[in-house]
């Protein structure tokens, strides 16, 4: 699509560590689902995008997406400023196109939380440098409440099962908006490649459910099976023998091997073995050890209750599986519960029956739970960055110790008896 002339300003309110573990280390904009992150979904809408995030996620920004913060708003053009937990999908931002293009200034809440505020040319803007907490003052001021509240839908995030529930709901439609705007050729009915991809003997494809995307130098391994909707990013490894089916989203560089269903994997994570990973999440750098998996089922067949910091939580969902941070790993034959948590920076052993806090080591099988020092997991940090040709740079080894710092409650409210 043509950009529009409008300002984008992604922020971060408070309410995003609601999210934890998944938005502990990357701001929300940044969260994958069904194929796409917010920013990079609405970066052919406008090339003026900035993003407001958290004090300790700054630097990583300056570095991951430094347009994102440089960025000069232009006063005369109409701003939106979007609060980057609103889920990344085609109606959501077709929605958002439409509203800025009858140039009708407003708000929209879910309850008290401000998703979106629409303000017309010529209006005050925050300053270039300002954060997200000096943001957050300025949307809570007067010049905002004057504002009417429009009357458009939105989808969002308000707590990390949503992740899951959205891929599954606007997968299709996701994968519809990038065939239209990407340049994607039809190999067979249904699976479409951006590039030269490696594509071992007898792949079986299937795509009566929805389509299948490949993207550059992915490879998929001899004598798998891909049943669509299906999004196999840049990069991506599938092993053979491997069965990746019905809403995954593989983001760049990842390895995947064994039986995948209805999951959002982000860059840089490998489960290349055997066992069974479903309608989960799981962040950046994660590693799943041979024969891990997950159960996303109930044996009641029941729907699911997530436990968030104390805190009870109907999903409504039959089928969900982990919610799996950043950093964290699981030793060979690792079991998880249904609809548990796993904190960033974790090592896991064993049987998984509770949610697990971030920076421990857990095997709660054999009575242990121990804390992992932040130092511990930078050297992790720059061991897996060396495998995959990576670069560790300092902003990547501070935000080990600021998400060190900033999970402390989550070991306590676990109740564990915790040493180092």
């Amino acid at each position: 699509m043509n950009p529009l002339r409008m300002n984008i300003v992604l922020f971060e309110d408070a309410a995003v560590a609601k999210l934890y573990p998944i938005t502990v280390g990357r701001p929300a904009y940044a969260v994958s689902c069904a194929s796409y992150t917010l920013v990079d979904l609405l970066t052919p809408c406008s090339e003026t995008i900035r993003g407001v995030v958290r004090p300790h996620l700054i630097e990583l920004q300056k570095c991951d997406r430094p347009a994102l913060h440089q960025t000069k708003l232009d006063d005369a053009q109409p701003t939106l400023l979007l609060n980057a937990v609103v889920a990344p999908t085609a109606a959501n931002r077709q929605t958002l196109v439409d509203w800025v293009a009858s140039k009708q200034p407003g708000v929209i809440y879910a309850g008290d939380r401000l998703l979106v505020v629409l303000l017309p040319p010529k209006s005050p803007l925050p300053a270039r440098e300002a954060n997200a907490f000096e943001l957050r003052d300025y949307l809570s001021g007067p010049a905002i409440a004057k504002l009417p509240e429009a009357e458009h839908k939105l989808t969002w995030f308000d707590y990390p099962h949503d992740v899951v529930q959205a891929n599954l709901d606007t997968f299709t439609d996701n994968l519809e908006l990038r065939l239209r705007e990407g340049n994607y050729q039809e190999q067979q009915i249904g699976v479409y490649l951006a590039g030269s991809a490696n594509i071992g003997d007898h792949v079986v494809w299937d795509s009566t459910s929805g389509p299948i995307i490949v993207e550059p130098n992915a490879t998929i391994g001899p004598y798998c099976y891909v049943r669509g909707p299906v999004y196999i990013g840049r990069g991506a490894r599938i092993l053979e023998h491997a069965a990746i089916k019905d809403s995954v989203s593989l983001a760049h560089t990842t390895k995947i091997g064994g039986e995948v269903e209805g999951t959002v994997i982000e860059p840089y994570s490998n489960k290349q073995h055997h066992g069974f990973l479903g309608h989960s999440y799981l962040g950046s750098w994660v590693n799943l050890g041979a024969g891990t998996s997950n159960s996303d089922l109930k044996n009641t067949y029941g729907t699911v209750k997530m436990e968030y910091r104390g805190e009870k939580v109907a999903t409504g969902m039959q089928f969900l599986g982990a919610i799996v941070g950043d950093y964290a790993k699981t030793a060979i034959n690792t079991g998880i519960f249904t609809g548990k948590t796993v904190g960033v920076c974790s090592m896991l052993y064993g049987f998984v029956t509770t949610n697990v806090a971030s920076f421990v080591n857990y095997a709660r099988l054999f009575g242990q739970v121990t804390e992992l020092p932040a130092d511990v997991m930078v050297a992790t940090q720059e061991r897996m960055f060396l495998r995959r040709k990576v670069e560790q740079r300092p902003c990547d080894i501070q935000l080990i110790h600021d998400m060190y710092l900033l999970t402390q409650d989550e070991r306590q409210l676990a109740g564990e008896p915790l040493a180092l």
